[in-house]
């Protein structure tokens, strides 16, 4: 076993389109952060990212690309986050407005409100976010 399958998996969005752009993001070094929702770990029984923590990007068919460190994690309202963070998220948001629309349609669709178990999960200000910021480490 290579030391990069013992690690946990990286993964953003669903398996898909979405999937692949991110990765896409992260690989070409535009994307340098990311934003979860904080009841996600919860309800999935996983501890929050920790600053040092390594992961595995994988990709819609489940191929490991890269490791990943994790250099900054935050936990605050989703009102809280800066526009600073969420243009290093590389989806091409220059406003916080563009940015939130994305991540609530996304947090607000049935594949993620089926993955909380909660069909009518909604977001506002005060919804707790994890923050993270990463490095590529390396690529696999």
């Amino acid at each position: 076993m290579t030391d990069h399958q013992s690690l946990p998996r990286a993964e953003f969005g669903f398996p898909g389109p979405l999937r692949d752009r991110l990765v896409a993001a992260v690989l070409s070094g535009a994307k340098t952060t990311t934003t979860s929702l904080a009841v996600g770990y919860r309800v999935a029984g996983e501890p929050l990212p920790q600053v040092g923590g390594r992961s595995v990007l994988v990709d819609s068919a489940e191929r490991p690309l890269a490791v990943l460190e994790t250099v900054e994690v935050r936990v605050l309202p989703l009102g809280h986050v800066e526009l600073a963070h969420a243009v290093d998220e590389g989806e091409g948001h220059a406003t916080l407005a563009a940015w939130r629309a994305d991540h609530e349609a996304f947090w607000h669709s049935p594949e993620l409100r089926a993955s909380l178990g909660d069909p009518e999960f909604t977001v506002d200000d005060g919804t707790e976010v994890v923050t993270e910021r990463f490095r590529v480490e390396r690529r696999l």
